[in-house]
């Protein structure tokens, strides 16, 4: 059998993962991550790093993948940390960029890019900023408010309908991501006009060169100054404030769901979610679907098989 082996870190598998969620499969092996089988190929991602092609199709698979590894040798995960950073940065004038949604069933991928000038971070610590992980909805639908009326931002959400249709072409979650950062990002700087930021930093989600890789048929592409860190949120309140109304647009838009569905629609990707999608499905019909949720996720067999079940 033809089987090819590639190295990729933990964010790359990750990009795996979200690409074939649809054809992912239970495995026995408790070294491997996942087991994923498109069209005459099985796809092997071990916790080691190294990922496995095998079958017919192995090589078309692996091509699509081959770039990732080319970066793997060009730079090492360490450079993708916040060492790299201006020093000071928390106190300079930053446009912040996050985004939130990727991982979740239903709703949008949502991702803002906020302008915090060095003279506003007293009054944003004022109003409780900090990493969204650590406030409840309450809290966030609270501080949102009143960020949207305080800071320059631009919000652009992929809703599930040209989500699920890019995906179908064969774009990664990664390339969507890249182009909505760049264009929020460039929304700014022209609100922002004629004054700029000192630095603008990304919270990482893939490494700088496949970043720039993903967004260079764009028209602007935004390159001066630009940074990338993981957890960005706590590197600087501009991120953080992004993540903050990301995070805020995205609860009033599973709300908005939840009304069109007619019950609460869950956050997240866990077995809820799939028993939500279900009762969706027998009560509106299998088309809403593409409506509602990221369809290649793992999540629409299940709550396929779910419906099949209560039939």
């Amino acid at each position: 059998m033809k089987n090819i082996v590639l190295k990729m870190n933990s964010q790359q598998i990750n990009e795996l993962k979200h690409y074939y969620q649809s054809v992912i499969k239970d495995s026995a092996s408790p070294s491997s991550l996942f087991v994923a089988k498109p069209a005459s190929c099985t796809i092997t991602a071990y916790q080691s790093g190294k990922v496995l092609f095998q079958g017919n199709n192995c090589e078309v698979e692996a091509k699509k993948w081959e770039h990732l590894q080319t970066e793997m040798k060009k730079t090492s995960y360490n450079k993708r940390q916040s060492t790299h950073l201006p020093k000071s940065i928390s106190t300079l004038s930053v446009i912040g960029s996050d985004e939130v949604g990727t991982g979740d069933f239903f709703g949008p991928i949502t991702v803002v890019a906020a302008y915090v000038n060095k003279k506003q971070i007293p009054l944003l610590k004022e109003l409780g900023v900090k990493d969204s992980k650590h406030l409840n909805d309450t809290k966030i639908i609270s501080i949102g408010e009143q960020l949207r009326h305080c800071i320059p931002f631009s919000l652009l959400s992929l809703h599930n309908e040209k989500y699920n249709e890019l995906q179908a072409k064969g774009m990664t979650q990664g390339k969507m991501k890249a182009l909505l950062h760049n264009k929020a990002i460039s929304n700014v700087l022209k609100k922002i006009e004629p004054e700029k930021p000192e630095a603008i930093l990304i919270d990482q989600f893939v490494e700088k060169e496949t970043y720039f890789r993903h967004i260079k048929n764009e028209p602007v592409i935004q390159t001066e100054n630009v940074y990338f860190s993981t957890k960005a949120e706590s590197v600087h309140l501009a991120v953080a404030s992004a993540s903050i109304i990301a995070r805020y647009a995205f609860i009033r838009h599973i709300e908005k769901l939840s009304d069109k569905a007619g019950f609460t629609i869950p956050k997240g990707a866990g077995a809820t979610v799939d028993i939500a999608a279900a009762r969706l499905m027998k009560e509106k019909g299998k088309s809403i679907l593409p409506q509602f949720v990221k369809l290649h996720f793992a999540n629409t067999h299940k709550a396929l098989q779910i419906a099949e079940k209560n039939k």
